[in-house]
């Protein structure tokens, strides 16, 4: 038994808190599109995504673990929990509302500190920057340990949050070693580094807000084939290159050689064929020319053959690549670590002065001062999701089977780019199959989808006669279950009065006939 459980607390320690893979994130790591793209499923991460459905989920490493208090899987109603609820904070919808304010901020911060630029001193506006953005990085980085790089990376917008952490920090590198050494050319070079950043935060928020257009979708998939086409290009062309150098015995240098090669390659510039006789009068100018059919003409050809391809798939799975990406935010959203409760900046406090706490104060206690912390940094924010939560999202009672047994649908709206629907005359019919139908019409549909095969079977008794019908009887004494199936028993006995109106149609033309 001791054994056992030193065996349980090492996995504990090194997976995290009671580590259990959801369905959902293997669905997610297998890429699993059709699976995540079913309607039950897709039932359960709209439910997760707006948390109606809350759970207390796991994740690899906790960077401030408070598991004092596990929530099981239950349907959540506002109305029974308190106005200022901490636990709200990290519901996906509210977490990705939360996360898009957050970099609002940060890409306000980073055109401040470029429009006012002052390399030569430290101003206060750029060590707001510098702290708020460390901050940015800590949730990133909270982030990546929640459900793993795997899982992290099928964001759209992962590989743009990293680009950036690394120039954030070389430029950080570079600021503190310039202030360190009072020189005011490593400020310099760290202002341009931090520079290259603006191409990074600035399509990172058209991400953000147009997560589910195709474009996006599909760049993802196209980046990462572009990149590694390009990273075997580079290694296969390098051999041109080392030719070249060897062939010119000195007299060009290699990143000049290599600048005429890239100008070959996009087609800008055919300077590298004019000096390939530099090189070899023979030898020189086939290696220039092998080099620009096979670079500018077969490479290029081959990559957008495979861009093509990559995108007339996604295309082709539209539906399923968008719930996938939708189920992926979902996951990402759901939070166990409490470091995700505080706002940057304050997240590097409570990494500070929490952190050290817990192993000072019992589980309980820690548990108190950290909810404590919690409501008081995040009140107007809570107070705000509150109301919104009771006034809007929950607004209407609910019938008592709704509530606890069916999960809700997503709620449509328009998209972001849907202006036509204003103008167009037909703007009244698009808005009906847009909204609810009401309750009463849904009962009508229920008991029509209910309708056994007595009241046809008596309509029909009204129309030809309770003979007519006598089959339809005999089938149903001999099944018993009623399905969709048995409306049309009550018609057994129609092909027997349509022999008979025909024995007299036939008779009567018999009759005419002879006479």
């Amino acid at each position: 038994m001791e054994q056992n459980d030193q065996l349980a607390w090492a996995v504990h320690t090194r997976t995290g808190y009671k580590r259990k893979l959801p369905a959902l994130e293997i669905a997610i790591i297998s890429q699993s599109k059709l699976f995540l793209s079913s309607t039950a499923c897709q039932k359960v991460v709209a439910a997760i995504y707006e948390g109606r459905v809350v759970y207390t989920s796991t994740s690899f490493i906790d960077l401030l673990p408070d598991h004092y208090k596990q929530k099981p899987i239950t349907l959540y109603n506002p109305r029974n929990a308190p106005i200022f609820n901490q636990y709200r904070l990290v519901v996906p919808r509210t977490r990705n509302i939360i996360e898009v304010g957050q970099f609002m901020v940060l890409l306000v911060l980073f055109i401040a500190v470029m429009a006012n630029r002052d390399p030569t001193r430290l101003s206060s506006l750029e060590l707001v920057f510098i702290i708020y953005t460390l901050g940015f990085e800590l949730d990133l980085f909270a982030t990546m340990l929640e459900h793993g790089w795997h899982v992290y990376t099928q964001n759209l917008w992962s590989f743009l949050d990293v680009t950036f952490s690394a120039i954030f920090g070389v430029y950080l590198v570079l600021r503190i070693h310039g202030w360190r050494v009072d020189d005011a050319n490593y400020a310099q070079q760290a202002i341009d580094v931090l520079a290259m950043g603006a191409p990074v935060l600035v399509p990172r928020l058209a991400f953000n807000l147009m997560s589910e257009n195709m474009l996006f979708v599909s760049l993802r998939a196209m980046m990462r084939d572009f990149t590694v086409l390009t990273l075997l290009a580079v290694w296969c062309f390098a051999g041109f290159l080392l030719s070249m150098t060897w062939l010119s015995n000195g007299g060009h240098q290699p990143i000049t050689i290599s600048k005429w090669m890239l100008w070959v390659w996009f087609g800008l510039d055919g300077t590298g064929i004019q000096r390939s006789i530099d090189f070899h009068w023979l030898l020189g100018p086939i290696l220039m020319v092998a080099f620009a059919f096979l670079g500018n003409t077969l490479f290029l050809t081959i990559l957008v053959s495979m861009l093509s391809t990559t995108f007339s798939t996604i295309v082709s799975n539209a539906t399923a690549e968008i719930q996938f990406r939708r189920s992926v935010l979902t996951l990402e959203g759901v939070k166990s670590d409490a470091i995700f409760a505080y706002q940057p900046p304050f997240n590097i406090l409570a990494l500070l002065i929490l952190l050290p706490m817990k192993f000072v104060v019992s589980p309980r206690w820690f548990h108190k001062i950290n909810v404590a912390a919690v409501r008081t940094l995040n009140a107007p924010i809570l107070l705000a999701i509150g109301i919104i939560e009771r006034r809007i999202l929950w607004s209407g009672a609910r019938r008592p089977i709704e509530a606890q047994e069916e999960l809700p649908k997503r709620p449509s709206r328009a998209g972001l780019w849907d202006f036509s629907r204003s103008f167009s005359v037909h703007g009244d019919i698009a808005a009906v199959f847009d909204a609810e139908p009401p309750q009463e019409i849904e009962d009508e549909i229920a008991e029509d989808d209910d309708l056994g095969g007595d009241s046809l079977e008596d309509q029909f008794t009204r129309e030809f006669g309770p003979e007519a019908a006598g089959g339809g009887r005999k089938s149903q004494k001999k099944f018993d279950g009623k399905n969709r199936r048995d409306s049309v028993q009550p018609f057994a006995g129609l092909s027997q009065h349509l022999k008979v109106l025909i024995n007299e149609g036939s008779g009567d033309e018999g009759e005419g006939v002879n006479s």
